[in-house]
């Protein structure tokens, strides 16, 4: 039994490393924090100007760094977010989407000026460049 536990913890290790390693290849990290920004943007206008506070976008894109890079969201914005802190970077991005908002003039103008339109777009660009990943 102890020994299946020392593989287990073996292949963990192993899993992390590799994790680390990619986490450390700034091309890689700039596109997982222009992500997490994007999903962070467009979940954010959603939830203030829709009522929509599902983060459907950020799920998303968990799911596919998960099943594509074998990372998660969280730590992403632990490793490669200049905060070096997830929950700080949480509150940086979605205090950076209000001030947007604010500075546009609140959420009729926002979807006047096709705001959710650009996060979107940026959003999805985004997945498309994770996707390409080797």
């Amino acid at each position: 039994m102890r020994i299946q536990h020392l593989r287990l913890l073996l292949i963990g290790a192993a899993v992390h490393s590799t994790t680390l390693a990619q986490m450390t290849n700034t091309a890689h990290c700039q596109l997982f924090v222009t992500a997490v920004e994007a999903a962070t943007a467009v979940d954010a206008y959603h939830a203030r100007c829709r009522g929509d506070g599902s983060g459907r976008r950020m799920d998303n894109l968990n799911k596919l760094l998960v099943s594509t890079q074998r990372i998660t969201v969280l730590t992403v914005e632990d490793e490669c977010f200049p905060e070096q802190n997830y929950r700080r970077a949480q509150q940086r991005m979605e205090q950076d989407v209000t001030i947007q908002l604010e500075q546009i003039g609140g959420c009729a103008a926002a979807k006047a000026a096709g705001m959710v339109d650009q996060f979107t777009a940026r959003y999805n660009a985004a997945l498309a460049a994770i996707r390409a990943i080797p």
